[in-house]
């Protein structure tokens, strides 16, 4: 059995719901209501999108990073 590791994008909505994201699949989003929670559920959404894709390894976007952008507002 094999590992590969997968990047994952954690945001906080005005609600206080946690929304993840993994940015190599596309559209593999969920949520929780606590970190752990969305941590789970993200899990479960890249494993079936695993399943789903079943196209060939270097078809898959490469994750560059995160930045942080400051736009001067008027």
């Amino acid at each position: 059995m094999s590992k590969k590791h997968y990047p994952i994008i954690i945001e906080q909505d005005a609600d206080g719901v946690f929304i993840v994201g993994c940015p190599v699949f596309r559209g593999c989003r969920s949520y929780g209501h606590t970190i752990d929670e969305a941590l789970k559920n993200i899990r479960e959404a890249v494993e079936l999108c695993i399943e789903d894709e079943q196209v060939p390894e270097e078809i898959f976007t490469t994750f560059i990073g995160v930045r942080d952008l400051e736009v001067v507002l008027s």
